[in-house]
């Protein structure tokens, strides 16, 4: 078992003990997609994946945040709020915007990129960087501004 899944684990214990039922039900969310997709392709995820994973459901919380908002639902706003929260705290420290440049120009340097055509071999060497620390779509748009 990955180390971040057995730390999601012993977090789902400690809200079980502490009879916080909003936290409890966020990470049961974490595991349950987590089984899924060891089950779908029957492998064991490491920690990458499991990044991966939460990045994906983050994204999707604040896709559901600004859908609840324009619709004028704030209640299911708040809800898909707490849960982004928890999922924030399994993630690892964001990277600053000093050090997301940094790594684009590395990276703009180590591929040779000089277009808009290198562009996914700027990202192939940005992502893995920082998966999990940093929202890609807005890499994304740092990468094209320097290309």
């Amino acid at each position: 078992m990955s180390d971040l899944k057995a730390t999601i684990t012993e977090q789902m214990k400690d809200a079980m003990r502490a009879k916080d039922k909003a936290r409890l039900g966020t990470i049961r969310l974490i595991l349950a997609e987590l089984k899924r997709i060891e089950v779908d392709e029957r492998i064991e995820l490491d920690d990458a994946r499991v990044l991966t994973v939460l990045d994906k459901m983050v994204k999707q919380r604040r896709d559901s945040i600004t859908q609840y908002e324009a619709a004028e639902r704030p209640e299911l706003a708040e809800k898909e709020q707490q849960e982004l929260e928890v999922i924030k705290t399994f993630l690892p420290q964001p990277l600053s915007d000093a050090e997301i440049t940094q790594i684009i120009d590395d990276a703009i340097a180590e591929s040779g990129a000089s277009s808009m055509q290198d562009m996914g071999k700027v990202m192939a060497i940005v992502k893995p960087q920082v998966q999990g620390r940093a929202d890609m779509g807005k890499i994304s748009g740092l990468v094209k501004q320097k290309l």
